[in-house]
């Protein structure tokens, strides 16, 4: 049986059987480590499933049922030994990616049928 696309999603999500991707913001953002998805996730050998290998791919994906990429704003402070902690912070954080749907909510399970290809 091959389901939709957000349903997969929601399915890896809640199944906590991958360490590359997982709720953030309480369940309301996806939260995707990029290096380690595309091993994970989209470098499986036969067992593919999404039909894709390539982040790109999967992000068009993310995209087409209407994603948005959200940006992590950090606070920055003034003192320069705190500034290059949080700079060494938020590089760690670059390989992380966000993506936001008001209609893919953890604790809305049911906005889930109205998640729909644009």
């Amino acid at each position: 049986l091959s389901l939709r696309f957000p349903l997969k999603l929601w399915k890896m999500l809640e199944s906590g059987k991958f360490q590359s991707i997982w709720w953030s913001e309480g369940g309301k953002c996806v939260a995707i480590n990029k290096d380690l998805f595309e091993m994970e996730v989209l470098g499986r050998e036969g067992q593919q499933i999404f039909h894709t290998q390539k982040i790109k791919s999967f992000m068009r994906q993310l995209n087409a049922y209407g994603f948005t990429k959200m940006q992590r704003n950090f606070q920055r402070s003034a003192s320069l030994p705190e500034f290059l902690a949080e700079e060494a912070a938020a590089s760690a954080h670059s390989q992380i990616l966000y993506y936001y749907n008001p209609s893919f909510n953890r604790e809305h399970p049911w906005l889930l049928e109205t998640c729909k290809r644009r």
